[in-house]
């Protein structure tokens, strides 16, 4: 058995990189070097190869990139995900769209290349903070998402989405107060349909009301009927969304109309 840690020895995760570029393999273990935490045990420059060292040399934490020839990063991860005690996962990449499927697979976190060291610092913190928690059961419903700001993903709690709406092949999502005024909102663009989107937001906490909108469920702060069958939702911070026919029912059950 394995002796126990304690409270004043430092954590070090055995680290494994997985990157089928040369020089990026390189400034990461460059960058690792400076993280005490990091005990950098092996490197893989394909999907297969990870699998085998990750066998071996059973890592606490795999650095890994996402696009990579035939078995790719995300498959990788889906691999480890079948393990009874698969290593942690940070995706090191330069594509942002993949966030929500990163999310998915319970990644500690989604790191944007050129890797900065404070990015990647942060991103280690998350994953000793993690060590050693017990593993909740999963749920299938999201509970944060990653979405692209500037240079880097923010990761923003669900329960912080009042309002989503479709844009073309993407979601704008609102954040913060939803008393406050539209002018006042935050709000991200990501890369995802809002019908996927949808279906992995508990329908306890969120309700499409609108092929174009959802909202969460406390966001709403009445029903109003406007006439000829038309009805809208009022929101808490006094706006009002018309609901779309084929969303009627499902919203007015909801107030148990």
């Amino acid at each position: 058995m394995a002796k126990a840690e304690s409270e004043d020895t430092p954590i070090q995760l055995r680290t494994l990189i997985v990157d089928d570029e040369p020089l990026a393999v390189e400034r990461i273990q460059v960058i690792c070097a400076e993280l005490p935490a990091i005990n950098v045990v092996g490197t893989a420059s394909d999907g297969a190869a990870a699998l085998r060292l990750s066998e071996k040399l059973e890592p606490d934490l795999v650095l890994l990139d996402m696009t990579m020839p035939e078995l790719d990063g995300l498959g990788v991860a889906r691999k480890f995900a079948e393990d009874d005690n698969p290593p942690a996962v940070i995706f090191v990449t330069a594509h942002d769209h993949f966030a929500v499927e990163a999310f998915d697979l319970e990644a500690i976190d989604y790191v944007l290349k050129p890797v900065s060291s404070e990015r990647l610092d942060r991103a280690i913190e998350r994953a000793v903070a993690r060590k050693g928690e017990r593993k909740a059961s999963p749920s299938k419903w999201l509970d944060e998402l990653w979405v692209p700001h500037r240079s880097e993903l923010l990761r923003i709690a669900v329960s912080e989405v009042h309002q989503i709406d479709a844009e073309r092949d993407y979601v704008r999502l609102h954040v913060g107060d939803p008393e406050e005024s539209a002018e006042a909102r935050r709000s991200y663009l990501l890369l995802q349909t809002i019908a996927g989107l949808e279906e992995r937001l508990d329908p306890e906490q969120f309700i499409r009301i609108h092929r174009s909108t959802i909202l969460r469920r406390d966001n709403i702060r009445g029903l109003r009927h406007d006439g000829l069958g038309v009805w809208s939702a009022e929101l808490q911070n006094g706006d009002a969304l018309r609901i779309g026919r084929t969303y009627l029912s499902k919203v007015k059950a909801m107030a148990g109309r």
